[in-house]
Parts: C-alpha cells; sequence; structure tokens
C-alpha cells in the first residue's frame, strides 16, 4: 500500500535506568515449526516502564516509553531485534504461504522490461529493468531509437554491496553532456550530490549533505542545488560552478521560518530557475532566468497569509494556480513575464465551486489543466490564443491518470499515464490536434485477466450525513452475503487524493476470496479543496470517522462481516489505523499499520524533528492549548486502553526519517501493557530500510508478502497451501 510523508525521527540521550528485554524464549522457539511453536507458546518481548514526566498546560504527562528513542543505543538494537525474533516465531506457519504468495506477485511482473521513451533536447531516455536486477537502468539514445544505446546511471551497479540504495533525483545538463544525481545509502535520506561526466563516465564532482532539488542554468557549467536544516527541511539554494570548491558556492535563497520548505527546479520552457517556497497555508515564488544564473531571484508575489499560489512559465506569461481572493478551489490567472506582481493578474480560469483545479501545464502551443469534479480527476486542453478547451475522454467511468515524462516545451502531444482497479497502467500521447489517445505502451501483467473482476464505485454516509466515496473491487460473481473478507485500504491526510489505480499484489488476495475497498476519506482531496480542509487541524476527526462510517456500511452492505475486515494505512494512513484501533476495535478483525505516526503529541512537541514545526499547520501545536486539546482526543500512543484489540501487525524501518522507529515500537510496548486479549500483536521492524521499506524491488514484494499472509492467516485462509480458492472462481 501506498505511503505519504509522515516524518520523523531524533536521537535524544538517555537519562534514566536502561532497559531490560525478554528474549531468551524468543531465541529458543523461533525456529520452531507452527505446532510446536503455537505449544511453546512464545513470549513477546518485555520492555521496561521507566516513567519520564512532564508538565503541559498544568497537566502532568507521564511515558514509560520515552528511552525507546535512543536509536544507537545497543539494548534499544537488542530490544528490536528482540521483537523480530517474535514476529518470526510467530509467523512461521506462513512461511509456505509467504513463499507462494511472493512468487504469484513476482509472476504478475515483467522483470525484463522497457519505459515508454520520451524526447529530451536531442535524446530519448527511457529506463529497463533486467530480470535478477532490483534497480532500474536508466539510458538514452541520441536523435533516434535506432542510434546505439547510452548508459546514463546504473542504479544496480550503485548499489551493489549496500543495503540501502535511493536516488533523490537526476537531472542532465541542457547539452546533454553532464549528469547531477543524488544518491543516499543510509535510508534516513542524507544524499550526495555527484557531478558524472556521460561521454567519459567519470565522476567530476561531488557535494555532500545536500537535499531534493537541482536546476541546470545554460551554460551548463552552473547548477543550483539545495540543502536543509537539522530536522530535514529543504531552506537553501545554492549555486556552483562544476569544478569550483564548495566554499565558493553562492547562498541564493534561504528561508528561516521553519513553517516553510523551500524546493528549485528548471521550468519546462527552459528560460527560468524557479524557487517555491511554502507552508501548509501560505506560498511564494522567486525565479532566476537561466541564460543568466548570477541574476539575483525575483520575487513574483509576496507572502500574503492563507494565499497560496504556483507559477507555470508559459509564452510570455506567467499561468499562476492560486486560491487568491478567497478562490477555495483554486483559479488561473495570467501575468506578465516581465512583471508578474498580483497588480498584472487577469482571471484566465476563473473560480469555481463544481470543480477544484489541481495543476497547470503549459506547452508551446496549448496547456493542460487537470480539475477534479465529482471526486474524478479531469484532464482539460486550452488554447491560449482563442481561449477554447475541451476535456481528454477516458475509457472507464472511475480511474486515475497523471501526467507522465512531459519533458519538451514544443511539442504536439500530452503524456498521460492511466489506470483503474481493473486497467493496468496504460501510457497514452494525446494527440491536441487531432484529439485522439495513442496507445504508446499497456503494462504486461502476466497471467492476469481483467474479465475476471468487477470495480463499483459507492457513496457511503458519515455520520454527519456527507457522502464518502468508496472503490470497491472483487470477483465477478461474489455473494454480498457477509461471508467475503475484505481489506479496506485508507490514506487520508495533506490533500493526498488516493485514486482507483491498478495495483497487480492486490489480486493475490482478491483471488482469495477478498474483496477489496479503499475509503476515499477527509484529509486528502478526492472531493475538492474543503474536501482536505475538513479533515485537518481541528476538524482531523472527521477524517477518522469517516473510515470508521464507510466500515460500517460496508458490514451493512453485506460486502463483509466485522469478524472478515481487514484495515491498512500507512505514515499518516498508519496514524488513521491506530485510532480505529483504539476508539474501534470490535469492528475489525485485524489492522495492518504501517510505519504509523503514532505518538503524535509526544512528535508535535518536538520542533527539532524532521516537518514538526510545519505540521503545526496541519495538525496543530501542542503548545498552545486548545490544539494540544483536541491532538489528545485521537493521539493513538496517548488512547491505549484496557480493552480488547484485534490482530495487529506493526511495520516500521530502524532509519526512517519520516515517522521515528520509535513511535511504533513505543506504541506496541503500551499496547502490550493493557489490551486485554491473546490476539497477535506483531512488530516488524526492518533494520535497513526507510520509510518505504527496502529499496530493491525483490525485497519489497517480499515485504507486501509477508503483510498479505498476515492478513489472510487473520480471516482463517492461511491453511490452504496459500492456493487461490477454487471456490472463488465464477
Amino acid at each position: 500500500m501506498a505511503t505519504f510523508p509522515r516524518i520523523r525521527v531524533r536521537l535524544l540521550a538517555l537519562s534514566c535506568t536502561l532497559p531490560l528485554v525478554a528474549t531468551t524464549a524468543l531465541a529458543q522457539t523461533s525456529a520452531q515449526p507452527v505446532a510446536a511453536t503455537m505449544a511453546a507458546s512464545p513470549r513477546p518481548p518485555v520492555a521496561e516502564r521507566v516513567p519520564r514526566v512532564d508538565t503541559l498546560h498544568g497537566e502532568v504527562r507521564t511515558d514509560d516509553f520515552f528511552w525507546m528513542k535512543q536509536k544507537k543505543d545497543a539494548r534499544v538494537i537488542a530490544y528490536l531485534e528482540a521483537e523480530n525474533a517474535y514476529t518470526d516465531a510467530m509467523t512461521a506457519h506462513t512461511a509456505g504461504l509467504r513463499d507462494t504468495l511472493y512468487r504469484e506477485m513476482l509472476g504478475r511482473l515483467k522483470q525484463t522490461d522497457l519505459s515508454v521513451p520520451y524526447r529530451d533536447n536531442g535524446y530519448w531516455y527511457y529506463t529497463r529493468t533486467e530480470e535478477g536486477k532490483s534497480y532500474p537502468i536508466i539510458c538514452r539514445r541520441k536523435g533516434t531509437m535506432a542510434a546505439p544505446e547510452e548508459i546514463v546511471l546504473d542504479q544496480n551497479a550503485l548499489a551493489a554491496g549496500k543495503k540501502f540504495h535511493a536516488l533523490g533525483g537526476w537531472d542532465v545538463s541542457p547539452d546533454g553532456q553532464r549528469l547531477l544525481y543524488l544518491q543516499d545509502t543510509t535510508a534516513f535520506r542524507e544524499y550526495t550530490l555527484y557531478v558524472k561526466d556521460l561521454p567519459s563516465g567519470r565522476l567530476v564532482d561531488s557535494i555532500p549533505n545536500v537535499w531534493n532539488g537541482t536546476a541546470w542554468a545554460d551554460d551548463d557549467r552552473t547548477f543550483f542545488y539545495m540543502t536543509a536544516d537539522s530536522a530535514k527541511r529543504g531552506n537553501a539554494v545554492w549555486r556552483h560552478v562544476t569544478g569550483q570548491p564548495r566554499g565558493a558556492d553562492a547562498n541564493v535563497f534561504r528561508e528561516d521560518s521553519v513553517l516553510y520548505n523551500v524546493s528549485v527546479y528548471r521550468s519546462r520552457n527552459g528560460r527560468h530557475v524557479l524557487i517555491p517556497t511554502s507552508s501548509f497555508t501560505t506560498s511564494e515564488w522567486r525565479t532566476i532566468p537561466t541564460a543568466a544564473p548570477n541574476t539575483p531571484p525575483r520575487l513574483v508575489a509576496a507572502r500574503r497569509d492563507g494565499v497560496e499560489y504556483d507559477v507555470e512559465p508559459a509564452e510570455g506569461a506567467f499561468l499562476i494556480r492560486t486560491n487568491a481572493d478567497g478562490a477555495r478551489n483554486f483559479k488561473v490567472v495570467r501575468a506578465p513575464e516581465h512583471d508578474p506582481s498580483p497588480r498584472n493578474w487577469a482571471d484566465w480560469i476563473p473560480h469555481r465551486d463544481s470543480a477544484f483545479v489541481e495543476n497547470v501545464d503549459a506547452f508551446r502551443g496549448f496547456v493542460v489543466v487537470q480539475e477534479r469534479t465529482g471526486g474524478i480527476r479531469r484532464v482539460r486542453i486550452h488554447d491560449p490564443a482563442t481561449g477554447a478547451a475541451h476535456t481528454v475522454a477516458m475509457p472507464e467511468e472511475a480511474y486515475g491518470v497523471f501526467a507522465s515524462a512531459n519533458a519538451e516545451y514544443d511539442t504536439p502531444t500530452y503524456r498521460l499515464s492511466y489506470s483503474s482497479l481493473v486497467t493496468p497502467s496504460t501510457v497514452y500521447d494525446y494527440r491536441v490536434v487531432e484529439r485522439r489517445l495513442e496507445v504508446r505502451k499497456r503494462t504486461e501483467v502476466p497471467t492476469y485477466d481483467p474479465s475476471r473482476y468487477e470495480v463499483r464505485r459507492a457513496m457511503a454516509p458519515a455520520r454527519d450525513g456527507t457522502p464518502v466515496p468508496v472503490s470497491i473491487l472483487m470477483r465477478k460473481g461474489t455473494a454480498l452475503d457477509g461471508r467475503s473478507p475484505l481489506l479496506l485500504y485508507a490514506y487520508g491526510s495533506y490533500g493526498a487524493t488516493t485514486e482507483p489505480t491498478f495495483r497487480s499484489s492486490v489480486f493475490s488476495l482478491v483471488d482469495r476470496g477478498f474483496v477489496y475497498a479503499i475509503a476515499h476519506i477527509r484529509g486528502g482531496q478526492e472531493m475538492g479543496r474543503g474536501w482536505y480542509d475538513d479533515g485537518k487541524m481541528l476538524k482531523k476527526r472527521n477524517t477518522f470517522f469517516d473510515f470508521e462510517d464507510v466500515a460500517d456500511w460496508l458490514v451493512r452492505s453485506r460486502y463483509t462481516s466485522v469478524d472478515r475486515l481487514v484495515a491498512n494505512g500507512g505514515s499518516a494512513g498508519g496514524l488513521l489505523m491506530g485510532v480505529v484501533a483504539n476508539e474501534r476495535p470490535e469492528l475489525f478483525r485485524a489492522i495492518v499499520a504501517d510505519v504509523p505516526f503514532v505518538d503524535v503529541v509526544n512528535t508535535m512537541l518536538d520542533a527539532s524533528l524532521p516537518l514538526t514545526a510545519q505540521e503545526w499547520l496541519q495538525w496543530g501545536n501542542p503548545q498552545v492549548r486548545a490544539e494540544y486539546e483536541y491532538l489528545k482526543t485521537y493521539s493513538p500512543y496517548d488512547n491505549v486502553r484496557a480493552q480488547r484489540y484485534p490482530w495487529l501487525l506493526v511495520t516500521s524501518s530502524l532509519n526512517d526519517s519520516q515517522v521515528g522507529f520509535h513511535e511504533p515500537t513505543k506504541w506496541v510496548a503500551k499496547l502490550r501493557t493493557l489490551k486485554t486479549d491473546g490476539n497477535p500483536l506483531l512488530l516488524r521492524m526492518n533494520m535497513a530500510g526507510g520509510h518505504g521499506g527496502s529499496s530493491g524491488r525483490y525485497d519489497q514484494l517480499r515485504e507486501q508478502a509477508f503483510r498479505y499472509a498476515f492478513m489472510l492467516d487473520a480471516v482463517g485462509l492461511a491453511g490452504r497451501a496459500g492456493a487461490p480458492r477454487a471456490a472463488f472462481t465464477p
């Protein structure tokens, strides 16, 4: 399941007695087969309770597991390893099923494959994968695809011998001769920037401790890059000349407010280096001519509290998407390139209550505007000369569509990627003049037959009467008799929209009788900007209520029953899992919480952690009493209580910089002290991964197989050698 950015981690010195960890029983049982394992009743680790007492707003707060934040302490590592050993022991009986699921999911992937090439500055770029290799290979051909292949970057070679490898971005100079790329081998988002001379393959420059975001100037020697503060907040843009010492770099822009993040990139039309800086409620942009990189950045519009805007350079003008003047669903204004200040803003696409403007992409002869109406994204093509516009017709009623590689400004086509719950990803080129979608590639999914499945789109009533969209995937012929297990997924934060797109792995559940459902709950932007506004800050509980109400509706509608219902969410969606586990434990058979943000109050009190300060505008600041009182009503760690809980699988990574490993670890430890049932409570800690788990595609599949095996086990479907059930074949 997809995860999104809820980012935390910090190391603190221990000022208390160190914990004792019970590991002996685990070591004795971790390798035993299931019958012996269950008979021996493996004992979970027992974390020592060492109270740390603080006072906030006159209220005494006690945290028994504060010591778990000390990542580098050997005894903390021993505790995590003990949790992993316990999880291994408790899940040993699913080893065969996990292997079956892995091979099954791998069988739906075309391991040796090629992306659709796109043209940029005279080269055709593409990535390819090879069977047995975990990472993509970035390639190009000059002029035509018949030219010899040149390997731009082989991530497999870079990752050789490393437990983790991630690219934070790559960027080729305008003349095609030099490559910038950012590499992280820690999983903690600690990047080093390298400059590679492509003709020779030599590395000609490197800069450690950088952040995501680069932009080349026109001279092919000068580039802009980012650095971050100690809380991993992108806060500064620098100008560097290849081969010159870093000490000579100019600080082009620095943002001192901890509420704002900064970025940098080169515009599609190649005329501007763009420097946006934004909080969750306010933004401002600066520009530098790519032809004159030493020019001081020019401000487009000074920040005004509550006013957001994005800048897209077009022909002689800037198209600016903004919520200024009360445009809650955003509008698009046009401003002259020579003076784009607000006094020159003129409405180009006026605000409409019925359509949420999500994005604007400008090309030489047309402009693409992504809008959302009725919960579905629409792609509209505008003629800037005549003002005429039309919508690109999509082949299904419910789908996900995204901009794909559109590097060239002067082009007759717009590339997009399309899929639905039953339609694998398809890359289209939309021919603007002919108004025709041209298929460039349909993802091959071996053994997959879409005719065996059906998709439904429903509206479930929330407790306040608001209809909540639900996307549902199931085998054709599935009886609505309450007997089917069901996996309900949601995210619901940061305005991130969960599209009903294709996920080949989920068919390993659906083919075993599962129904798969996505709850498009408030906190995203599926139904417009108001959908997001009504699911954050002091309205955040709407997110949790919506999920619970969708689950209730699915049970009432006989898609499933409470003893067959499984919930899953990750990161901020893991917060959702923690809340519903506390508030509605009887509603779910099992909950899988991936990298969950669960220690909300403590995290939001610590501004040294990644994201905390910026996200006071997302969740609230506990230093403000009213916001503290609201956060306290749902923070999962603060609301664990003596009651029965569902089956719980909690996943995390030791090097996660986005949700610190200590959050789920503390949560599990506290749950062990209070839960009154005998249901499994398992913590699986990836000792080398990051926020998304492992970095290689094969390891990621094995992690998914582990999650699915737990879900199947919870609903009693783990004991059939892992084979799909013939009873569910129509």
